[in-house]
């Protein structure tokens, strides 16, 4: 059964770093583009970044460049976002997904992805 798992989120001050890990387990994710989504309370899920399956191409919203960086390790079947210089407005729920080779033009629509995992809070408050 193939499933994606996020893990590295909480509570941090501003200004504070968290990185948030996508482990998947069931599947490979080699041949997989890797997205990063977040929702707020009362608002719609959005696209942070993503990053092709080689790891080779990556796109991220302009709300978190410079901020925040997507990664991959394929050898342990995990993504990673590591989330700099926090701010308040970043607090969400943190989903990663997975889609079979899908373009870096099409990676920030969540309607793509056929892959989720359950999410990882992340609170941003002093």
């Amino acid at each position: 059964q193939m499933k994606l798992a996020e893990s590295g989120g909480g509570l941090v001050q501003p200004g504070g770093s968290l990185r948030l890990s996508c482990a998947a387990s069931g599947f490979t994710l080699d041949d997989y583009t890797i997205g990063w989504f977040r929702q707020a309370p009362g608002k719609e899920r959005e696209g942070v970044s993503c990053i092709s399956g080689s790891g080779g191409s990556t796109n991220s919203a302009d709300y978190v460049k410079g901020r925040f960086t997507v990664s991959r390790d394929n050898a342990k079947n995990t993504v990673y976002l590591q989330m700099n210089n926090l701010e308040p407005e970043d607090t969400a729920v943190y989903y990663c997904a997975a889609a079979a080779r899908l373009s870096m033009g099409l990676c920030a629509r969540r309607i793509y992805y056929g892959y989720w995992g359950p999410g990882t809070q992340v609170t941003v408050s002093s």
